[in-house]
């Protein structure tokens, strides 16, 4: 997740989680591990955990599963995960060596390999769909979001559903989605108002739910199903732009600690949406903690709980997508 630069609003923000209340869950199997956090080394599940639990190691040969963003945070154990399967796995990245470095011991030669993708540029983006399709034969099954969107063309992740095997789209959101909706449609980019880099990334963060509810609304009946999910409090890259103070602050905060999970705790969601059976013919969810959420409050917080009464309108999906 991306904190605010704005260091004191943002650690009182953040401040206000309460362990047991950080999402309402309704998966029993994981609740209990989630009630009472103690840290990233604690006994929530982790994406070994998930795979074990769903009994698919090995059980997806022949299958395709691509995910974006795999060269650091939970991208890498998402990856780890899925290549436990036996599915083949295209894994993209901007910085291959970096890439090759995270996920040494996984790559395999026609199963497990790494497609070169810079999200900054819409040619980067496309040349790697085109390679994509090309080494999977133009087979996909699982999309999995975890550094942005994918442009695969729709029509792909329908033709590999079948009434055996759903295809699903697993957008990785954040509870930062409360702090806005989305901007006036055409300004996107702030290019009309004054940037805001909180609302920028709440902003983002409900789109990617829009994205996922839309693929539901409009394709479901087809054979394809998408969900997001919010991984959790977790240190990575992705902090790199926070300011310092409000890092270290995290380390010193115990109640913060004791929220914050392991990047394979953070990415355990994701594997769980991608091929838990409880997802195998139905969607259009905000998933977190291994669980379902339901509706928090509106306070526009970056820390909201459940998630936010704006992530569910048919209208505006509509429109963005």
């Amino acid at each position: 997740m991306h904190i605010s630069s704005e260091p004191i609003a943002s650690i009182q923000a953040i401040s206000r989680i309460q362990p047991a209340k950080v999402l309402i869950t309704h998966n029993v199997r994981y609740a209990e591990a989630h009630s009472n956090p103690a840290g990233p080394s604690d006994s929530r599940p982790t994406t070994r955990q998930i795979i074990k639990d769903e009994a698919v190691e090995g059980k997806l040969s022949g299958k395709v599963i691509v995910v974006t963003g795999t060269s650091s945070g939970i991208g890498i154990e998402t990856a780890r995960a899925l290549a436990l399967t036996g599915a083949m796995l295209l894994l993209t990245a901007r910085d291959l060596n970096k890439a090759k470095s995270a996920l040494d011991g996984i790559l395999e030669p026609e199963r497990v390999e790494l497609v070169e993708m810079d999200n900054t540029s819409l040619s980067s983006v496309r040349a790697a769909a085109k390679a994509i399709l090309q080494k999977s034969n133009g087979q996909v099954n699982i999309l999995v979001n975890n550094a942005g969107i994918m442009a695969l063309p729709k029509w792909i992740l329908l033709a590999s559903a079948s009434p055996e095997f759903s295809s699903r789209v697993v957008n990785v959101s954040s509870f930062a989605h409360h702090v806005a909706s989305i901007n006036e449609f055409g300004d996107y980019n702030f290019e009309k108002t004054e940037y805001n880099d909180r609302v920028s990334y709440g902003q983002s963060k409900t789109a990617n739910i829009y994205m996922a509810n839309e693929i539901e609304r409009r394709y479901a009946s087809r054979g394809l199903h998408a969900t997001s999910v919010h991984p959790g409090m977790i240190a990575t890259a992705l902090m790199q732009y926070m300011d310092p103070a409000m890092v270290e602050s995290f380390k010193s905060n115990e109640e913060m600690y004791k929220v914050m999970k392991s990047p394979e705790q953070g990415a355990a969601t994701t594997v769980w949406a991608a091929i838990g059976q409880e997802w195998e013919k139905k969607g259009g969810e905000y998933l977190a903690e291994c669980g379902k959420t339901t509706r928090g409050n509106d306070n526009h917080e970056i820390a909201g709980v459940g998630f936010a009464g704006h992530v569910y309108d048919a209208e505006k999906e509509g429109r963005l997508w």
